[in-house]
């Protein structure tokens, strides 16, 4: 009971602090947020999230991580539009800290929120046998045409992925990654989908899914460069941008210096990986899934 009543205290602290924060901002004229975005409800929901993300041994985040790394996930989650409720972004335990980090979904969510000007955001892959066409027009990629026969679909013959963002105005620009550049963004990951004769593994996430994890990859790729153009404008969504995604870096290095100190080991280990029956797509969880 008395736990009960310090976890209910500490997270009600978190909570107040957070809000208080962004608040804060928002009357400084320094943070701008969507008018049908509801930072208590974002921080409601993060909590519920982190409740029960565990590390790789199954003890609760809250348990081993920082208070320090949980308020600074949940006010990043908040700064940068973010829901965790709507899949767009999950928490990392990386030793002792807590690391808030977008999913693709939360990738397409901040880059129509910087830029308005996006209509739609949309991934495909392209299969050995389709025909796939595409021009290049005032520095943009524009697919002029793409067919694909049920036969063509298998996950071992991805030849590229691509992502097209419309405009409101009608134009489009298209990013594709070739299935070399794709597998080289996954050899960056911390999950080590390939072998050591440099074959994708078929128990991985990457091995299992390649066409989901292909259509994360290029999202990613097709929003960064939106992502980080943004103007001053936003300032104190760019710093928060820029800390979460050093924060990985920072933690991992952190993480190895924890171990080494005699604490367990280290949480990279795979997802579990949950499909969508009505859709078919892989669907993000809570916890640790790959950045790729």
């Amino acid at each position: 009971m008395a736990e009960n009543a310090i976890a209910k205290a500490n997270s009600k602290e978190l909570y107040n602090q957070t809000l208080d924060k962004v608040n804060a901002y928002r009357n400084e004229g320094r943070l701008s947020l969507p008018e049908n975005y509801s930072p208590g409800n974002a921080i409601q929901s993060a909590q519920l999230v982190i409740s029960e993300v565990v590390d790789r041994n199954k003890r609760p985040a809250l348990d081993v991580c920082t208070k320090a790394s949980v308020a600074q996930a949940l006010l990043d989650t908040v700064l940068q539009g973010l829901n965790p409720g709507k899949k767009q972004c999950y928490y990392i335990v990386y030793g002792d800290k807590l690391v808030m980090q977008r999913s693709w979904f939360g990738e397409v969510h901040l880059a129509k929120m910087l830029c308005p000007q996006i209509e739609g955001i949309y991934p495909d892959v392209v299969y050995k046998g389709d025909v796939f066409k595409y021009t290049k027009k005032h520095g943009r990629t524009v697919v002029t045409e793409h067919q694909q026969e049920l036969g063509n679909i298998d996950k071992t013959a991805i030849v590229a992925a691509y992502c097209t963002i419309v405009y409101k105005d009608g134009a489009e620009d298209t990013t594709i990654m070739t299935i070399d550049e794709i597998h080289a963004a996954w050899r960056m990951s911390k999950q080590r989908p390939f072998d050591d004769k440099g074959n994708l593994t078929a128990n991985s996430t990457h091995g299992q899914h390649p066409a989901e994890m292909a259509k994360k990859t290029v999202v990613r790729r097709a929003c960064k460069p939106i992502i980080n153009s943004s103007d001053d404008s936003n300032l104190i969504i760019c710093e928060s941008m820029r800390r979460t995604d050093d924060a990985r870096m920072d933690a991992e290095t952190d993480a190895i210096i924890y171990e080494n100190n005699g604490a367990d080991d280290v949480d990279f280990d795979e997802p579990v990986v949950e499909i969508d029956k009505t859709t078919g797509e892989v669907v993000e969880t809570s916890a640790e899934v790959t950045p790729y």
